[in-house]
This record gives C-alpha cells, structure tokens and sequence, in this order.
C-alpha cells in the first residue's frame, strides 16, 4: 500500500508517531496497522457513544502492545450502546464492528464506526428526549 503525506502531517503506524518533514510518499510492503493523521479522533471530539466507542477502537489501534485496558472498556461501552439501541441499522453495523474488533481489524472497525455517525446523528436529531446515545 503506498500513502502520500504532507510536509507535516503524521501518520501512527502500529503505535509509532511518524511525522514528515516535506511532501513523501510511503510504501507498507507488510500487514501493519495505521491511521492518517485526518482519521485520528480527538478526546474532545468523542461528544457521542459511538464517537466514544470509535475513541475507544482508536487507542486499541495506536497502541497494539497494550490493548487489555482500552479492550475491556470497549466491551463494555458496545454492550452498553447494543442495550439501548433500538434502530436496527445500528444494531447491525455494531455487530459488524464487534466482529472486526474480535478479529483485531481495528482499522477496518474504525470505518464501519464513521459509517455509522450519520445513522447516529439522524437518531440524535430525531430525539425529543434525551436519548442514551449522548455523551454523558
């Protein structure tokens, strides 16, 4: 796979922080996991369950040697959101991340997550009420 950064831009490869110093194209000739610097999710902007759960993935992704903390939490956060969701669009699709999760495909988890942000947003907007989806 090869990946075109700008000067500037970081790219997180299997843990490590690689920052570039001018326009460079990379080649990842073996299986690694990363994420471009435009795919990583603040804190601050984990303002919902699923952008908490994507949140959650993320640092399972970034930091592969120590995933047993950020695991646990994300269990619990899916099993959490699959309790209280009633919309089985998202039902399904968190299934999907389950199993991608369950297989360490993180990145791939990580796009079935964003996939999902409008289905999110939509219930969001469509709540009268407070819903359990928002951030606590």
């Amino acid at each position: 796979m090869k990946i075109s950064l700008r000067a500037g831009e970081r790219i997180y490869i299997n843990g490590a922080v690689l920052r570039v110093d001018r326009k460079v194209s990379v080649e990842l000739v073996n299986d690694v996991m990363f994420l471009l610097e435009g795919q990583v999710m603040q804190a601050s902007d984990a303002t919902t369950a699923l952008r908490q759960l994507y949140f959650i993935v993320q640092l399972m992704l970034m930091n592969p040697t120590d995933i047993r903390d950020a695991a646990a939490l994300y269990g619990q956060h899916h099993a959490a959101l699959c309790a209280v969701c009633e919309s089985r669009e998202m039902l399904d699709g968190l299934g999907v991340v389950d199993e991608l999760v369950g297989a360490t495909r993180y990145f791939e988890a990580l796009k079935r997550i964003r996939a999902l942000f409008p289905v999110e947003q939509a219930i969001l907007a469509g709540a009268i009420t407070e819903s359990p989806f928002q951030a606590a």
